[in-house]
């Protein structure tokens, strides 16, 4: 046997030694191996020790059952009203069918991809540029769903979809940021209008209180005048009548009529001493206590009961 035969056999040797390791596959959790027997699927392994046929059996897959972040790609995307803008985002997924996932598609992570920003494209040419940024849930949804309805036929679940960034071009980033200030300016005018016309609602308030306030204040006090008026006329006509019945009783009594006669005589006389000039001549009875009999004598009473 030459060098050469030694060497052929040697080489098939060491190439039924390294089969036979591979033969023993220990299998980590969360993993998936596809074995194929003869180039036909055979089983899946999962996590844990594993012996296959060497030269019969080959593990031709291995899947990641964990869920994994897929980055979507920047692409451009026209918007309703056309404008350009950059888009890109996240896909979070996992395998739950190893065997749909390595003979359904070709490259599940690579069609998700494509499938994601072909729906992307779509739902932003519905959208107009302002509405985009606003809807970034609704795109989210909308591309899981369309993931979604493949993801039994591609052995994968689609948990979530997020947007990264959605960037508009420079001179449209420069328009809405002017769009914005002119806004937040407006804003400002109509807050500090609503709070000068506030201000002048509360002074009118303020104002229209105060003069009920006083007009309350005077009503009160004009109502308690006249009160204390129509007391002091009340106590005055009590005190009058009082008098009158005091004099009455007076007068009804014995010598009343003479204390009488002689009261008004001197207020007769206190009262011509009053309005009497210097130089006027008063002409007096010559007996003041028949004052009624003088009178009645001139004819000036004509009757004692008037």
């Amino acid at each position: 046997m030459n060098l050469f035969d030694i060497a052929v056999w040697v080489s098939l040797l060491a190439y039924f030694l390294y089969k036979l390791v591979r033969s023993v596959r220990i299998i980590p959790p969360r993993v998936a191996a596809i074995v194929e027997r003869l180039g036909k699927y055979h089983k899946t392994l999962l996590s844990g020790f594993h012996v296959v046929i060497p030269f019969i059996d080959k593990i031709t897959f291995i899947q990641d059952l964990k869920e994994e972040a897929i980055p979507v790609p920047p692409q451009d995307c026209f918007t309703h009203d056309n404008v350009r803008v950059e888009v890109d985002g996240i896909i979070y997924m996992m395998v739950t069918d190893p065997v749909l996932a390595s003979y359904g598609v070709t490259d599940y992570r690579q069609a998700s991809i494509q499938l994601a920003q072909t729906t992307i494209r779509s739902v932003m040419g519905t959208l107009d540029l302002d509405r985009t940024f606003e809807e970034r849930e609704m795109i989210n949804h909308k591309v899981v769903g369309v993931l979604a309805e493949v993801g039994q036929t591609w052995g994968i679940q689609v948990l979530r979809y997020e947007i990264k960034n959605i960037v508009p071009p420079v001179s449209v980033k420069n328009a809405m940021e002017r769009q914005m200030t002119a806004e937040r300016e407006r804003r400002a005018l109509i807050a500090r209008s609503e709070g000068e016309m506030q201000a002048n609602i509360n002074n009118s308030e303020g104002l229209k209180a105060e003069m009920i306030n006083k007009s309350e204040g005077e009503k009160q006090r004009r109502i308690n005048e006249a009160e204390g008026r129509a007391r002091e006329i009340e106590a005055l006509a009590e005190a009058t009548a009082h008098a009158i019945e005091t004099v009455a009783e007076a007068v009804r009594a014995p010598g009343g009529s003479q204390a009488m006669a002689l009261r008004l005589t001197e207020s007769y006389l206190n009262k011509l001493t009053g309005v009497a000039r210097s130089d006027a001549t008063v002409i007096l009875p010559t007996d003041l206590t028949r004052l009624d009999e003088q009178l009645a004598a001139l004819g000036l009473r004509t009757n004692k009961a008037e």
